[in-house]
């Protein structure tokens, strides 16, 4: 597979299947840049309503420009679309769905704390082929193995050692590190280097170039 990063938490997702390559949009969010000028969209996949995972004013824009792509969301997102005339489709706990020929499934549940005092809001994990776990804002365990985890490095609801354990806990062939913007770049570095060094010995840490389609 091929995965393009575009900072934080948007990451383009290409999965070859019965000749066809299958484009696969994630979290197109305030945080993130470069994902306004992709075409050929198979679907676009909204994990939770927060801004930097959802920007509404740029994906109205996205979808002109990508008519026969599918937008799959959760509830929390999914007001936030019907209240903006964006067509949608919502999905929640247990859901399953096939975009160009590709099986994803959800493994829903709730947005990790941030604070007790602030609302909890949904949060959509996506599991695209049985292969690549797009987890959203929690440590969503999945069923069996995972080949490539996209994984969260920095965020106000989560430590790092959150995430060396959750990538134990997942153990892929390959991380690639997303969620990352809110870290300065010598702490985005430290991050990546503790995955590395506290990971699983199988496990290959993959930190992309922003914008560039990278074989995973």
């Amino acid at each position: 597979m091929r995965i393009t990063h575009f900072g934080h938490a948007c990451v383009l997702v290409e999965i070859e299947r019965n000749g066809a390559v299958a484009r696969l949009l994630f979290d197109p969010g305030t945080y993130s840049a470069g994902f306004e000028d992709v075409r050929g969209l198979d679907a676009v996949l909204i994990t939770h309503e927060h801004p930097d995972h959802v920007d509404v004013g740029r994906l109205g824009p996205l979808l002109g420009a990508n008519p026969a792509a599918r937008v799959i969301a959760d509830p929390g997102s999914s007001r936030l679309l019907q209240e903006a005339g964006l067509r949608h489709e919502t999905v929640g706990e247990g859901g399953t769905l096939t975009v160009a020929d590709v099986p994803i499934r959800v493994l829903a549940g709730d947005h990790a704390v941030i604070h007790p005092q602030l609302p909890c809001v949904h949060n959509n994990g996506y599991l695209v082929d049985d292969r690549v776990l797009h987890p959203g804002d929690a440590f969503v365990l999945p069923n069996g193995p995972v080949d490539v985890l996209l994984l969260p490095t920095g965020g106000p609801w989560m430590k790092v050692s959150e995430a060396i354990d959750y990538l134990r806990a997942v153990s892929p062939r390959a991380a690639v590190p997303i969620h990352q913007a809110g870290l300065a770049p010598v702490h985005q570095q430290l991050h990546q280097q503790l995955f590395r060094n506290l990971g699983p010995a199988r496990c290959h840490v993959q930190v992309l170039d922003h914008g560039r389609a990278t074989t995973v």
